[in-house]
């Protein structure tokens, strides 16, 4: 069963002790791909490094929304760079995030997320989208720019995912969709074209049930992936064969 783990953070300090071993054991079993993202340009830069060590490991390059108040202009020029390399396939994670009002300022992280978008835009990359408590401007956004790629770990409506959808993009699921309070994910997650689903991790976090509160890694796709067939009366090998396949279309890899 080919897992394709649209969205993970292998540099995050929890997987210092076996990062690479981990990658490597992962990679030559039930996983065949994983985009690492970036959340600034630093961790953008040890992004693609880290995917230069793995074959079917890429990398998104970007600033988080979270991490847009200590961003500097240099940095685009920087992203623009590491977006040359064959193995970064995306700008991301970029986004808006508005749960934490003290984080960074909103017009911080709408400023960023424009010079980021029309980054993408000119180098031809998709996007990685972020969006916890910003529906509505997310959307205006995208509506405006109108790029490639993926709303991540999404958390909107059924009628938000349409709009999305109108646009092109597409919908990353992970582990939420097996939490018990998760209504507006099993239902986007069993609505949308499943030629527009990606699965996805945001490993080490958001561990699927059963193994809710763990470290969460790739092969936990599985469960999430259970779920979501079975909501859509589907195998869950056509459905990982087809997300596999969406996340190849969406970054152009063979």
């Amino acid at each position: 069963m080919p897992i394709f783990d649209s969205h993970a953070h292998y540099l995050d300090s929890r997987f210092d002790e076996d990062r690479d071993t981990l990658l490597t054991s992962l990679l030559s079993t039930d996983v065949c791909g994983i985009i690492e993202n970036g959340t600034t340009a630093a961790d953008s830069h040890e992004a693609v490094a880290l995917a230069r060590r793995h074959n079917g490991v890429w990398a998104a390059v970007g600033i988080h929304p979270g991490e847009a108040a200590d961003a500097v202009q240099g940095d685009l020029t920087v992203l623009e760079q590491l977006a040359a390399d064959e193995k970064a396939v995306a700008i991301g994670e970029i986004g808006l995030d508005y749960h934490y009002e003290d984080c960074c300022p909103r017009e911080t992280q709408q400023y960023w997320f424009r010079a980021q978008l029309e980054l993408a835009n000119r180098l031809s990359l998709p996007v990685v989208v972020h969006d916890r408590e910003a529906h509505e401007d997310t959307l205006r956004f995208l509506q405006e720019y109108r790029p490639a790629g993926v709303v991540h770990c999404f958390s909107g409506s059924v009628e938000m995912a349409r709009e999305l959808l109108k646009l092109g993009l597409y919908i990353g699921i992970g582990g939420v969709v097996t939490f018990k309070n998760a209504r507006k994910t099993v239902e986007v997650a069993s609505e949308i074209p499943l030629d527009r689903l990606l699965l996805e991790t945001d490993a080490p976090y958001l561990a699927p049930v059963p193994l809710r509160g763990q470290r969460c890694d790739s092969a936990m796709i599985r469960y999430t992936a259970d779920t979501i067939a079975a909501l859509r009366g589907i195998s869950i090998e056509k459905l990982l064969d087809v997300t596999a396949e969406n996340a190849r279309r969406l970054y152009h890899l063979a």
